[in-house]
């Protein structure tokens, strides 16, 4: 019986897993399709966002030290570029190039964490660079350039909040992404206050973003790692930058470059091969 229960939590967990990557994915075409400057929209999306999490987490929220309020500001400022590169390059750019912040947490971890470079890490961090060259090679010259560097610094944002939550106490890091959305409705405020009053319809598109992509996607997330392995949960996350650029494709006609899908194909099997290769590793180990 107790058998049959886990069974049934990791399955939940796999679900909820990939329902957050799904939810994360559709951040791009929102954006895009919205009338909206990336101020106003981020405004909307982190105060509804905050709105959830306070329902949710309650008193948890209000846990903070100075690691919190420092990844606060991490958080604040990644969701900040995430979308603004989002509106100045394509979905496809905006969404791979922050994932190169792996590249960044790689190079990161001997420092913070006194774990040993690994060979594997170095080829990830090679291959990372090399697809985020021909990412970008197409874009030189171009108007979505600046885009593709802000994107790029979404990326580092994106290591530096990861290592500063692993240096956080987990009790402390939803505290944090709550915060960081209250930083980023203000930041935005003068521009939503500026901005005509949405349609029924960009009503519907901002609450998505707010409730669902942002908030829903974090809280499922969170619940899905409780309960399945932590390569699991990695490898279904990538749905999230495969899924992006195509709900963007479908509903915006934003087509990638050709340097973007190769770029992008060779940095996403260098993430996934890398996790592969670890938890092979691993359970070799074990095994011997």
């Amino acid at each position: 019986m107790a058998e049959l229960r886990g069974i049934a939590e990791h399955r939940k967990g796999i679900l909820a897993i990939i329902m957050a990557a799904v939810f994360w994915s559709t951040g791009g075409v929102f954006v895009k399709l919205l009338p909206q400057d990336a101020y106003t929209i981020l405004s909307y999306r982190s105060l509804l966002a905050a709105l959830l999490f306070f329902v949710i987490f309650r008193r948890q929220v209000f846990q903070m030290n100075g690691w919190g309020w420092l990844n606060a500001l991490f958080y604040c400022f990644l969701v900040l570029s995430f979308v603004v590169s989002t509106k100045m390059t394509t979905a496809a750019n905006a969404i791979l190039l922050q994932y190169t912040g792996t590249v960044w947490v790689l190079l990161a971890e001997p420092y913070f964490f006194k774990v040993k470079m690994e060979r594997v890490n170095v080829v990830t961090i090679i291959c990372c660079l090399l697809g985020m060259v021909i990412l970008v090679y197409g874009d030189l010259g171009s108007g979505s350039m600046m885009g593709n560097l802000i994107a790029f610094l979404s990326g580092f944002l994106m290591a530096a909040l990861y290592v500063g939550q692993r240096l956080n106490g987990p009790e402390r890091q939803t505290g944090s992404i709550f915060w960081g959305n209250i930083m980023m409705a203000g930041i935005g405020l003068p521009w939503l206050l500026q901005s005509p009053v949405p349609t029924l319809a960009e009503a519907g598109m901002l609450a998505w973003l707010g409730i669902f992509q942002l908030g829903m996607g974090f809280v499922l997330f969170t619940y899905g790692l409780k309960r399945v392995l932590a390569i699991e949960a990695s490898l279904l996350a990538m749905l999230e930058p495969m899924l992006n650029p195509l709900w963007v494709l479908i509903f915006y006609k934003e087509k990638p470059s050709s340097g973007a899908i190769i770029g992008g194909i060779i940095i996403i099997l260098a993430l996934v091969g890398r996790m592969v290769w670890l938890e092979w590793q691993k359970r070799n180990n074990r095994s011997g």
